[in-house]
């Protein structure tokens, strides 16, 4: 299944992104392109045509929950590496369309108050509401790989997250919300030229910290968590999507795309207005 605005797939993308069984992180190249079959120059108009379709595909969403006919949404869980391109994407894909209808939450070190809580309160309380693409940029999954990593938490407390981050994403699903979980991969070699352009442009400065530097050095160990969170957490009701993001073009296409694909299916309406449009005609043309 392609999004019907993008024109330029030579294959079924969430299938060929999607985290199965057998699934390697290593054997991921960051720099390809996965079933696209043009370049930069295509791919620039397919994301312009696919912004058309998103807007109009998440007006009509909204419209229909504004009358209550809907309980649908849609999760968009964005994780990756430092500089992979999660603000790319939050800019030039989900900030395409109206704003109203869209929920961002980003979540960084818990306060004091989250951390007397359990690790998925906070994120509970950032859940789209039906009829809105809610978007987290960092997510729950941080408990299990910075928790993991830095040894913010035991082993049994690793554990034991995993299958309370299942259970939670079942109900959610259930409740109607389609979630999109996207690991955007970029290679040890890209990072460190994003990083690099930061500081060498004043304007990006803000965007740069020194810790950036101390968690290169633990590199294999992300990829180590994430190929755990893979092989733990990519269910039926929420499978994980690797996009290669070397490239940011194709990062940014083939994740609207699968939001365009999650959208296609759910088929939100325009809903039926709830008076007599013909009497309402009337009475407005006679004021």
């Amino acid at each position: 299944m392609t999004a019907k605005s993008q024109t330029s797939w030579t294959g079924d993308v969430a299938g060929l992104l999607r985290v199965g069984e057998d699934f390697v992180l290593s054997g991921v190249d960051p720099s390809a392109t996965p079933g696209y079959g043009s370049d930069k120059k295509q791919a620039a108009q397919d994301l312009a045509s696919g912004i058309a379709e998103l807007d109009l595909l998440q007006e009509k969403l909204f419209a229909q929950s504004r009358v209550g006919a809907t309980n649908a949404a849609v999760l968009l869980v964005l994780q990756g590496m430092d500089s992979s391109g999660k603000g790319g994407i939050v800019r030039h894909v989900v900030g395409s369309v109206d704003p109203q209808g869209v929920s961002l939450a980003s979540f960084g070190a818990p306060t004091d108050e989250e951390r007397a809580q359990d690790f998925l309160w906070r994120i509970q309380r950032k859940l789209p509401r039906p009829g809105r693409i809610g978007v987290f940029d960092r997510s729950h999954y941080e408990d299990v790989l910075i928790g993991r990593v830095r040894d913010l938490a035991d082993s049994d407390e690793i554990e034991r997250r995993y299958g309370a981050i299942n259970e939670f994403e079942r109900e959610v699903a259930a409740s109607g919300t389609r979630i999109v979980k996207v690991m955007l991969h970029i290679s040890y070699a890209e990072q460190k030229a994003r990083l690099m352009e930061r500081l060498d442009r004043p304007e990006k400065h803000w965007k740069f910290t020194p810790s950036d530097v101390e968690e290169r050095t633990r590199w294999p160990y992300y990829m180590a968590a994430y190929q755990t969170v893979f092989e733990r957490t990519s269910t039926e009701h929420a499978p994980w999507y690797v996009v290669p993001a070397d490239r940011k073009w194709y990062a940014r296409l083939a994740v609207q795309h699968l939001l365009l694909e999650a959208l296609e299916d759910i088929d939100p309406r325009w809903p039926s207005a709830g008076y007599d449009v013909a009497l309402e005609r009337e009475r407005l043309a006679a004021t």
